[in-house]
């Protein structure tokens, strides 16, 4: 069983990859840039250059695969149904699909493709922490809108759950809501960061006009920037209440953040 893993460099690829790997499959990484994936991602990971926003290119790609993971970004939630339906005629008999925080026409793609599916659906990423490195670096300070509660889940987590549903009978047909063990401010996130470093960090909120200008300064639309200050200011009860949902299908607990931040410390 070879499994094609799209997004495979990305926070959350380079964990369902590495999953796989851990669990005996054969995966094969689709990449842009395949030199560059050969130093972040784990031995044994077979390079596939190309993209899933252009599928009709992806055909080498695809030869002798029976599996693939696709994670939905801006371009996948438009070209989706041209990578569901190749894979699917090339010969993917299993699919999981990492949402793009709705179900869009990627993911009722998968739902509608005729062979075993499930959709990932966590709801927002330790990882988004990164976001916070350079300012806490120069500025020892944090700048968000909103100090609102939200189960953050662990990436490694998401990689994990991905891995089972592949490898794993049971899954097929199923959306899986994700999230982390515990529901964290983002002051309380900051000042886990902060005795991890040992040092003072600031939280200074700033309020939605500035987020959102952050935000097109860094070339999201404005539709787009609406839309995440908008998720962030009330965010849905599947990302603020733990559901468990990791540990049943893990069989263990979720990871915290504090784990998380001793992975990652060195970043900040």
């Amino acid at each position: 069983m070879t499994i094609l893993v799209t997004g495979a460099t990305g926070n959350t690829g380079r964990h369902v990859v590495a999953e796989l790997l851990r669990r005996g499959s054969r995966v094969r990484a689709l990449t842009r840039d395949p030199g560059r994936a050969a130093d972040l991602l784990p031995a044994g990971t077979e390079l596939a250059g190309g993209t899933h926003t252009e599928p009709g290119s992806l055909d080498a790609a695809f030869d002798g695969v029976t599996g693939l993971h696709i994670t939905v970004t801006a371009g996948v939630a438009d070209t989706g149904p041209e990578l569901v339906r190749r894979a699917v005629a090339a010969g993917v008999e299993r699919i999981t699909v990492l949402w793009g925080g709705y179900v869009g026409p990627a993911e009722q793609a998968v739902e509608e493709s005729g062979v075993a599916w499930t959709r990932l659906e966590p709801q927002e990423f330790m990882s988004n922490a990164l976001t916070w490195a350079e300012s806490i670096r120069d500025e020892g300070v944090v700048r968000e809108p909103f100090d609102i509660p939200s189960a953050v889940v662990h990436e490694g987590d998401l990689g994990a759950v991905a891995a089972i549903a592949h490898t794993e009978e049971g899954h097929s047909g199923r959306a899986y809501n994700l999230n982390g063990p515990e529901a964290l401010t983002t002051g309380a996130r900051v000042a886990l960061l902060a005795g991890a470093l040992g040092r003072e960090i600031a939280f200074e909120q700033i309020g939605r006009e500035r987020a959102i200008e952050r935000f097109l300064r860094e070339g999201v639309s404005l539709s787009d920037a609406e839309y995440v200050v908008g998720w962030h200011a009330d965010p849905p009860p599947e990302a603020r209440i733990p559901d468990g949902t990791v540990d049943r299908i893990l069989g263990r607990p979720a990871r915290t953040f504090a784990d998380w931040v001793r992975e990652h410390k060195d970043r900040f």
